[in-house]
């Protein structure tokens, strides 16, 4: 216990504040994005597929933009503005919800957010790496993807207390979340004071033929993986759609994020700081067994009580491999090239996420929600042989 504190009070101060911006940004968005679906299904009447297609769209957007972001930051050699611009956009897209009468402003209300999200996060991943020392960047990551997690079981916390207040009126709870929203700008803004020279190498194109030749085998390594593993894991949203399939309460529906990130919080830290003494490559295996556990749960589940189960099993999956693949980046990437991986990184993932959603609502729409969970699990035995079958790199 002892060690645990003394390493918290180890880790540099904009590691908490950067924390502390995810948190009440994943307030605001997770107060809408824990409702979104059913708001989509139940007053917009989109289907699973409409459904898929625009969670796939919004959250590879996110993640491709980062290669973006993540080269201008390692061009410029800064990060914070790139990381204000993002949460900014991310707080100007809350009030589009409130006021969408049909699915296509949803998904310009969705590509506005996430194009946020994809700004601010390569620069973000690298500013915790250029603030930390090496030997606590699994703890570091690990408390950032806590600080945010809560952020993100508060705010479908907060969904559900203000459908029971309001009944169910979605478009009241879309406008309080702005809220929270411009508090995370507002805290980025005045809290953070980025170093004034995060990197000492020489500045150069970050993405030249040379420049990515010397992301080296151990980052690609870890970007290939990043792709294959993101293919097992598709938008959260189909959690939310299982829980509506096994007729839970509208109002509490919010409830089955509230328990995937209560568990996804409190693991996340511990499972960072245990990344930095033991293989990062055995962790991300552990990781997959308990995705495809909670995969085959929530395939077979049709009580509540077994969903609850399954989304537990993935809030527990999330905490054990999201820091740690941060951390694999941050590690095995040259410190001036830092933004550029988590870019190249994302920019995989993303493509990878795009598939898997459009995939998994389609499966939904045409074979049942059973077929898109078991495919989930097949995906995730796949990754798990890529791990056996490929060379152990530095960086795991």
């Amino acid at each position: 216990m002892f060690s645990r504190f003394t390493t918290l009070r180890r880790i540099p101060s904009g590691v908490w504040v950067v924390g502390g911006v995810s948190l009440l940004m994943d307030v605001s968005s997770e107060m809408i994005h824990s409702l979104l679906p059913l708001f989509m299904a139940t007053t917009l009447g989109a289907s699973v597929v409409v459904i898929g297609l625009i969670e796939g769209l919004a959250e590879a957007t996110a993640l491709m933009v980062k290669v973006f972001s993540g080269v201008i930051s390692d061009w410029l050699g800064k990060r914070k503005g790139l990381a204000l611009m993002g949460y900014g956009l991310g707080a100007l897209s809350k009030p589009l919800f409130a006021i969408a009468t049909t699915s296509g402003m949803i998904l310009t209300a969705r590509l506005t957010d996430r194009l946020g999200k994809g700004i601010r996060g390569a620069p973000r991943d690298a500013l915790v790496a250029d603030v930390t020392p090496p030997e606590l960047r699994g703890a570091a990551y690990g408390l950032r993807q806590s600080l945010d997690t809560i952020g993100a079981f508060l705010g479908p916390l907060l969904a559900v207390g203000l459908m029971f207040l309001w009944h169910d009126d979605f478009r009241a709870i879309f406008w309080v979340a702005v809220i929270p929203g411009v508090m995370a700008v507002a805290l980025l803004f005045f809290g953070l004071h980025e170093p004034k020279t995060p990197v000492t190498h020489k500045r150069a194109n970050p993405i030249s033929r040379a420049n990515l030749r010397r992301l080296g085998n151990a980052t690609w390594w870890v970007i290939a993986l990043g792709g294959i593993f993101t293919l097992a894991r598709f938008s959260e949203a189909f959690l939310v759609l299982k829980a509506l399939e096994v007729d839970i309460p509208l109002a509490l529906i919010p409830l089955v994020m509230v328990a995937m990130n209560l568990l996804y919080s409190v693991t996340a830290y511990p499972f960072g700081k245990l990344s930095d003494a033991m293989s990062h490559s055995q962790l991300l295996q552990w990781g997959l067994v308990v995705l495809i556990l909670a995969d085959i749960v929530l395939a077979l589940s049709t009580h509540w009580a077994g969903v609850l189960i399954g989304v537990a099993l993935w809030g527990i999956h999330m905490g054990m491999t999201q820091g740690l693949l941060a951390a694999m980046i941050a590690a095995a990437s040259p410190a001036d090239l830092r933004g550029t991986a988590f870019g190249m990184f994302s920019l995989v993932s993303g493509v990878a996420l795009l598939l898997a959603s459009t995939g998994a609502g389609i499966l939904w729409e045409f074979s049942g929600s059973a077929s898109t969970f078991i495919a989930g699990a097949v995906i995730c035995l796949a990754t798990l042989l890529y791990l056996r079958v490929m060379p152990v790199r530095n960086a795991v």
